[in-house]
């Protein structure tokens, strides 16, 4: 499954490159790709390992706020 996320927050490379390892050190999580222009993740995920909501809840805890 291939999901569209916006990211309120992201300000710097640093920020997207943070997302972006957190994201990729989930199970299930197969393949990110954050754009820090577009304010925006695509990720790839595996729906029978995670949930998008796990995908959601990792982005706030690493301190952004996503919108599906």
């Amino acid at each position: 499954m291939k999901q569209k996320i916006a990211i309120e927050g992201m300000n710097c490379g640093h920020c997207s490159a943070r997302i972006e390892k957190g994201l990729s050190e989930l199970d299930g999580v197969n393949d990110v790709d954050v754009s820090l222009e577009n304010k925006e993740a695509d990720v790839v995920y595996d729906e029978s390992k995670i949930a998008i909501k796990d995908i959601a809840d990792k982005i706030e805890d690493l301190g952004y706020i996503p919108n599906l």
